[in-house]
């Protein structure tokens, strides 16, 4: 029960890490939409496919993560 717990964590810090480091890197918006799209598809693909079904949250957690950024931007753009 507890690993099941463990288990939804590390699908969320593991792409918070990677976007946290992108966002070191001043990527443009368009990088930015291209990941948040990219892991959109890369999450409606493995959620059909048998194996890598349990890993949909890694694509998904990029995309949300990606798309704070690219909201954080735009405001740091409007003021």
């Amino acid at each position: 029960m507890l690993r099941r717990t463990l288990g939804s964590g590390w699908g969320v810090l593991i792409p918070g890490v990677a976007i946290a480091l992108l966002s070191t890197l001043g990527l443009s918006v368009e990088v930015w939409k291209g990941l948040i799209t990219g892991g959109l598809l890369l999450s409606g693909a493995m959620i059909w496919h048998r194996q890598l079904r349990h890993f949909v949250l890694l694509p998904s957690c990029i995309a949300l993560i990606g798309g704070m950024v690219l909201i954080s931007m735009n405001l740091k753009l409007l003021e």
